[in-house]
């Protein structure tokens, strides 16, 4: 049985964590913070009160899985920090889509051999405070890291706040004589809280340190 806290369990992401946990068997739901049953917290919060959650577990080698985002450098420097003591994975997005989509733009970057400009277009709900999102920058990383031939002439990240979207990713390359477009739509929450939930499971056999979506669901 796996025992786990989820800060931010009133937002949400939390609450549809907790809906899904509940239904699970295998998970048991702790509710206080101080319990020494914890054996993983899943955080969906705020960045401050992901680092004082932080600092409180100092302590401990409870692994944390976290899905906050809106972090400045130095918050991410003290969960750099922690990693050094325990697991952390921290991640933006949690679908297994997102991962889906990250593997097929990196594999379109390593095969490409023309100059293209690019746009990300990120649409959220209106109540989503950071922006770009974390998965545009992440998306926007990872293009500069596979872009090794320099074909990617410009990155621009379009970001719009509209009603209750849950999440949608667009992602064109584009010259004069072609366009390619990879997209990913979250339909729900709880493709995020599944994805958080399935990492949960496993975060108990990685060795500190910090940890990205695909080292959880890639094939090694």
């Amino acid at each position: 049985m796996l025992h786990i806290f989820i800060n931010g369990a009133s937002g949400k992401m939390g609450n549809a964590i907790l809906k899904l946990s509940l239904k699970d068997n295998a998970i048991s739901v702790v509710t206080e913070k101080s319990s020494k049953e914890i054996d993983v917290v899943i955080d969906f919060s705020r960045p401050e009160s992901l680092i004082n959650n932080l600092q409180e577990y100092k302590t401990t080698n409870i692994p944390f899985v976290i899905g906050t985002t809106g972090f400045s450098d130095e918050q991410i420097k003290l969960i750099e920090d922690e990693s050094l003591t325990r697991p952390i994975l921290l991640s933006y997005n949690m679908s297994k889509g997102i991962f889906t989509l990250k593997n097929s733009i990196k594999k379109f970057l390593q095969d490409n051999m023309h100059k293209l400009e690019c746009n990300i277009e990120e649409i959220h709900h209106i109540s989503k405070v950071d922006a770009p999102s974390g998965t545009a920058i992440e998306i926007k990383n990872l293009i500069k890291k596979y872009d090794l031939d320099k074909n990617i002439l410009s990155i621009n990240i379009d970001s719009k706040r509209v009603g209750d979207v849950f999440g949608i990713h667009k992602v064109s390359f584009k010259n004069d004589i072609n366009e390619v477009e990879f997209k990913h739509e979250a339909l729900s929450r709880d493709v995020f809280a599944e994805g958080a939930i399935e990492i949960a499971k496993k975060i108990l056999k990685k060795d500190p340190g910090l940890y990205q979506l695909e080292d959880f669901f890639e094939n090694k």
